[in-house]
């Protein structure tokens, strides 16, 4: 038996077509950002996915990208859980600020080992290994058991919550999983088996 786990980051926010560190700041969606989650259901439903239950963060921006994906697969009356162990990584006292700001105050090498390094925190924030030590034991007991028993899930994100999550999954290094981009709206799924191990990326058709 396998299951199917969807993971898509959340569409574009308006922060992050400013530029900005965002963490747990809470900004909408652009309309940029709209179009790509809609595009993202269309694809969903264009592949047959029947989803079972939805997880999504406690910020807007991944819960209105869930709830556009549902809209356009036709979707009504389903399981949602929004917790905050799926948020996007804090950026502490970065959050909010122009990355370019960031480096005139800082310089430009200690903002990229801050943005690019597994385990160094920012000031006031979380590294991506802080991240994960708060997504993956999530995953494990509340989403990994659903897929394992052959469940579709669907789960809308953030870049470095997410990433914890591939990291886990395809088995990547610390270097590996820094050097993956996860494009906003863009899906990624996986069969999983009743082990939870992987069994196959799916790649979807546009």
């Amino acid at each position: 038996m396998t299951g199917t786990l969807i993971l898509v980051r959340h569409g574009q926010s308006e922060w992050n077509l400013k530029n900005l560190f965002t963490g747990w700041r809470n900004p909408a969606l652009t309309e940029l950002g709209i179009e790509e989650a809609r595009q993202t259901g269309q694809v969903l439903k264009r592949s047959g996915y029947d989803i079972d239950i939805c997880f999504t963060s406690a910020l807007k921006r991944a819960q209105h990208t869930l709830d556009l994906i549902l809209e356009e697969m036709e979707i009504v009356n389903m399981t949602i859980v929004r917790n905050q162990a799926l948020n996007e990584r804090d950026y502490g006292d970065l959050s909010g600020l122009n990355k370019d700001d960031a480096r005139a105050r800082w310089g430009e090498e200690q903002v990229l080992i801050w943005r690019r390094s597994f385990d160094v925190q920012p000031p006031g924030g979380e590294s991506l290994k802080d991240t994960a030590a708060r997504t993956l034991p999530y995953y494990k007991a509340q989403i990994e058991p659903l897929v394992a028993a052959g469940q579709t899930v669907l789960v809308t994100a953030h870049g470095n919550s997410l990433r914890a999550l591939v990291m886990a999954i395809e088995g990547l290094t610390p270097d590996e999983i820094l050097k993956r981009e996860l494009g906003t709206g863009e899906p990624i799924v996986y069969r999983i088996g009743a082990d939870g191990a992987l069994v196959e990326k799916v790649a979807l058709a546009g």
